[in-house]
């Protein structure tokens, strides 16, 4: 089976776009797990399909599978990607596009410095919609908010994390340098951890002033990437709360600089950053279950 595919990246964030607006490619857990593989498909962080509308109210659908196969709510930087892949291709002709997701309809807008700008929606904090396992544990207060404990075994001490969701449930911890946080270590018992039964994109945040911060993100089935769009706007917004930060909020990713907007409460996110296209291309995806 052969397929078209541009490659395209966003802050370091790097996917693979697929054009099923003229019908499904019915592609296999596997065969999206091959495109994402850096030594015999593609390589990617995510695979992102964009489809035809389902419904009137919306101009496309994004349909979003992380690295190991399987499909996720929402991906922030792949968002702007989508954006700048349908304007380039001449699917749509607007700058700003109306999209569905699994996580509920996002806005994209191609600005005029060639960035994009996303509205993400707001924030979530009930802890069922996360979804987040409180039970039997206690939140520690911080700043007019809250961060719960995670124990992640023996090895490793307790962490605090602020938790939330962006359309994908995030746990955002503070970290004196992001440069010697322990992501390795700490990103993947987090990711799993059994109070996330949808599993979680674990954040490590370092406020250097209230208007930047760094950010290192160990997403949910890619491991740590170069930028988290969501990552970026729930390490914002959970900075905001716990009242390190203010409305506007420059993130310093290993990728590349993303801007943070939140006015807070019910207000949506709104993030702004790059989306670029490093290549078209085929391949012949081999026939895997």
């Amino acid at each position: 089976m052969q397929i078209r595919f541009t490659k395209m990246q966003g802050a370091g964030n790097d996917f693979v776009v697929l054009d099923e607006t003229g019908g499904p490619l019915g592609l296999t857990t596997a065969q999206y797990r091959f495109l994402a593989d850096r030594h015999f498909g593609v390589g990617a962080d995510q695979i992102l399909s964009v489809r035809p509308a389902p419904t009137p109210a919306v101009d496309f659908e994004y349909v979003i599978h992380n690295a190991d196969g399987g499909e996720v709510e929402q991906c922030g930087n792949g968002a702007r990607c989508f954006a700048r892949f349908v304007r380039d291709q001449g699917l749509a002709t607007r700058d700003e596009i109306r999209v569905q997701t699994r996580a509920g309809t996002i806005t994209p807008r191609i600005t005029a410095d060639g960035r994009v700008t996303v509205d993400m929606g707001a924030p979530v904090f009930d802890l069922p919609q996360v979804p987040f396992d409180a039970a039997g544990t206690a939140p520690q207060p911080a700043g007019g908010w809250e961060t719960w404990p995670l124990a992640l075994g023996a090895a490793d001490a307790t962490v605090q994390v602020a938790v939330l969701s962006m359309g994908n449930p995030h746990a955002v911890q503070i970290v004196d340098d992001v440069d010697t946080a322990p992501v390795a270590q700490q990103g993947p018992p987090i990711e799993r951890h059994a109070r996330f039964p949808r599993r979680v994109n674990a954040g490590f945040l370092q406020v250097v002033d209230r208007g930047h911060v760094r950010l290192r993100v160990y997403e949910r089935g890619a491991g740590e990437t170069l930028a988290c769009g969501t990552g970026a706007c729930a390490a914002v917004v959970a900075g905001i709360r716990l009242g390190l930060l203010d409305p506007q909020v420059d993130v310093q990713t290993r990728g590349g600089l993303l801007t943070i907007a939140w006015a807070g409460g019910g207000a949506p996110v709104f993030m702004t950053g790059p989306a670029t296209t490093v290549f078209h291309g085929q391949i012949d995806l081999p026939d895997l279950p």
